[in-house]
């Protein structure tokens, strides 16, 4: 199935402007609806608009892949995934109505799922990008099972356009959920940290998990059935779903409003909480 919506194809276009660059020597600023602008080092150059390279591609449901144009608006993307009750597995965050399909993949930005679910660059099947020659390569295809090798479509995942400006991702979906729910648990940080550790070794139907403010939050999604017996095994008090899940997903929770610095470190999963 091809997707009805406006459909433009900018390839030629884009691929000019690449070149014309190169003999130039003028650098580049890719920019798709400018929602990550704030992500990643400051750079300087030219901009170099993806957003009227838009248009789904291709979208067959029934095997779970969906190929689209690098300026395609992320909102349209899920809402034709909605259609036929599936997802984007990994919460993508938007911050802003414009976050359009490129700009997802060039961030890497994952949600509360990602940890369940994989990241961004889990789901890349394939790509087709311009090089810093002009040139249109292909990596993977569009396909579950792409032949063996260097899978360098997901190398555009968190590269920010540094490795090639993006034409059309092919990226895999899922079934959306038939069920979600969000319990509320009392624990210290000490005491989080051992129960994430032995949750993350169960069979629990857990999509998302965050502690805060002395307490755990942890979102279970799937079938019904499963969903309601995980709730009677973790016991805790029932809290408001996507209130709390799209507020981290978008950095809008109260976590955020911290005035110290953020940072991530990758250590083993029992590393012990620095207070």
């Amino acid at each position: 199935m091809v997707d009805t919506l406006e459909s433009t194809d900018q390839t030629i276009v884009l691929q000019d402007q690449v070149k014309e660059a190169l003999v130039s020597k003028t650098p580049l600023v890719v920019q798709g609806g400018g929602s990550k602008h704030f992500y990643g080092r400051a750079i300087e150059g030219a901009p170099l608009s993806t957003s009227g390279h838009k248009g789904i591609i291709r979208y067959q449901p029934t095997e779970l892949v969906i190929t689209a144009r690098a300026g395609t608006l992320l909102s349209e993307i899920e809402a034709q995934l909605a259609e036929n009750h599936q997802v984007l597995p990994f919460d993508p965050p938007y911050f802003g109505k414009h976050a359009t399909l490129g700009g997802m993949v060039a961030s890497g930005l994952s949600g509360p799922q990602r940890p369940w679910s994989g990241a961004v660059r889990d789901m890349v099947l394939g790509c087709r990008v311009i090089n810093g020659s002009g040139e249109i390569l292909r990596f993977g295809g569009e396909v579950m099972k792409n032949v063996a090798g260097y899978d360098i479509s997901r190398l555009m995942s968190g590269a920010l356009g540094t490795l090639g400006l993006l034409l059309d991702i092919s990226l895999k979906v899922q079934p959306k959920p038939a069920f979600e729910r969000t319990l509320i648990l009392p624990a210290s940080t000490a005491e989080s940290l051992i129960k994430f550790n032995q949750w993350r070794a169960s069979l629990l139907p857990l999509s998302a998990a965050v502690h805060y403010d002395g307490a755990i939050y942890l979102r279970l999604s799937g079938n019904p059935a499963a969903v309601e017996q995980a709730c009677s095994q973790l016991g805790g008090a029932a809290a408001e779903d996507a209130i709390c899940w799209t507020a981290i997903r978008e950095h809008k929770h109260a976590f955020f409003d911290q005035e110290a610095p953020l940072w991530r470190l990758s250590v083993p999963p029992a590393t012990p909480c620095l207070e």
